[in-house]
């Protein structure tokens, strides 16, 4: 008897403090992507902006990877479904193979609601604005 009318008198004075303080509970206000750096478009390299256009005319891409799922795995973008993004290739001129930089949409492939660029293979983005 005497245990449980501790028990209640504490959880009633947590209760009454986190009233008083207001830190009972706080919604989160703010996402990565809120604080993330953003590039224009017309920022982007020249062959940035390219694949953005070709982004919105659903290809053709010049990479076989290009338009594949894109997993997040760095936890640097907004937490979303798997498939909810993909990735596209920015050519780096002078090289053979892809390189570093990329594009990263997500939603739906020629309509996407967001899109990231990245000049250092997933290791910092910039949200693109128009």
């Amino acid at each position: 008897m005497v245990r449980r009318a501790c028990l209640k008198l504490v959880i009633t004075g947590l209760l009454l403090f986190a009233t008083l303080t207001g830190s009972f509970v706080q919604a989160k206000t703010s996402t990565a992507a809120d604080n993330m750096a953003t590039i224009s478009v017309a920022e982007l390299p020249v062959q940035g902006a390219q694949t953005y256009a070709l982004i919105a005319q659903g290809g053709p891409f010049p990479y076989e990877k290009d338009g594949t799922v894109f997993g997040n795995r760095e936890r640097l973008l907004p937490i979303n479904r798997r498939g909810y993004y993909r990735e596209y290739t920015v050519r780096t001129p002078g090289l053979n193979h892809r390189g570093t930089r990329r594009i990263v949409c997500g939603g739906q492939p020629r309509v996407p609601d967001v899109c990231y660029y990245t000049a250092d293979h997933y290791a910092s983005f910039r949200r693109i604005v128009p």
